[in-house]
């Protein structure tokens, strides 16, 4: 289990203290500024028997793609964001922690790291010397999975970033959950992932992660983040959540923090799970990996040509062989699950 720590409460005090929690405002935003238009839900409609129910859920009716936007009430079916084209540079940072020694060690993650990088290389035309590998086994003091190091990936990894670039994050360890204090989260919990020296360093929140590897980039560029630990769905703070069946499935951001979050660059990120489950280490012909790492990698071995829809479906498949954990799809705007999914 990937998971050595999380503040969360139980789910009954949690719903009691979300709906009386202030929720403070975006950067830029003051309380008694109106709320952009993008950030307004419009009421959709569902079926029951008959009769049509209004409801302002935000979930899908029907079809494989929603007929409105959520918030921006236009039409889905416009092409607001152009299908990825990525011949510009390709950059990774791969990240295994196993935590020797420590309590709840992990066995699969540093394999997890090498896995991902010779995926990267092998299938998807990365150069070695454009990944930075972060292990805990490694000899070289600015090669391990330290804090500061891991924030020094993040900002080399996006470093004068380009349209057409394409840029792949890959971390493999422990996750956690820790109180939300910006009100952008709407269970009130931000996630977090645990560098090697986290007892005396300190974890990693989602708003950093998002703030260093999301924001600076600009429209027209990729990135790819794979989280194989626990609680992970929104390790990335991305808003969109979709489902294996291709639906817009939820927001996972709070509403006045829909804009801020959102993107126009082309960011999806992969999680091992939800934000309240765990995430598996697993043993495959006697080598330890992470079950979402794994599964990863193999579906796209397999079949390099899936949509987001069929390898989120296959991630989900073949996790659910052994483990109760269900991989999470998230997105800075609106995508279209049918198109095939590319690095």
């Amino acid at each position: 289990m990937r998971c050595p720590f999380t503040e969360r409460p139980t789910r009954r005090r949690l719903r009691s203290r979300s709906r009386s929690r202030s929720r403070p405002y975006p950067p830029g935003q003051a309380q008694n500024e109106a709320v952009p238009a993008t950030a307004t839900p419009t009421q959709q409609y569902t079926r029951t028997g008959s009769k049509l129910r209004k409801t302002n859920r935000l979930k899908l009716t029907s079809g494989d793609m929603p007929q409105k936007d959520l918030f921006s009430g236009k039409p889905a079916n416009q092409d607001t964001y152009p299908y990825p084209l990525h011949f510009g540079k390709r950059k990774a940072l791969c990240i295994g922690v196993n935590y020797y020694g420590q309590r709840r060690e992990l066995r699969g993650c540093v394999n997890d790291a090498r896995n991902v990088r010779k995926f990267l290389i092998n299938h998807q035309g990365f150069e070695h010397e454009d990944i930075v590998l972060l292990t805990e086994d490694s000899d070289h003091p600015r090669s391990r999975p330290t804090r500061a190091n891991i924030l020094s990936g993040m900002r080399w990894l996006v470093h004068d970033a380009k349209p057409y670039d394409s840029f792949f994050f890959h971390f493999s360890g422990h996750g956690g959950q820790v109180e939300d204090t910006d009100g952008d989260e709407i269970d009130g919990y931000d996630d977090v992932i645990l560098p090697v020296d986290y007892k005396s360093a300190g974890y990693i929140r989602d708003d950093v992660m998002h703030s260093m590897m999301v924001k600076p980039l600009p429209p027209g560029c990729r990135f790819t983040a794979l989280y194989d630990c626990c609680h992970s769905a929104s390790a990335l703070d991305l808003p969109y959540v979709y489902s294996s069946r291709g639906r817009l499935k939820s927001i996972q951001v709070s509403k006045h923090y829909i804009p801020y979050k959102s993107t126009p660059a082309d960011v999806i990120s992969w999680s091992a799970c939800k934000s309240g489950q765990t995430s598996m280490d697993i043993w495959h012909n006697g080598v330890a990996s992470g079950a979402m790492s794994y599964a990863f990698v193999t579906s796209l071995q397999t079949n390099p040509h899936q949509t987001y829809q069929e390898l989120l479906y296959s991630i989900r498949t073949i996790c659910s062989e052994k483990y109760n954990q269900k991989a999470q799809l998230s997105s800075s705007h609106r995508i279209n699950p049918k198109l095939r999914f590319v690095i």
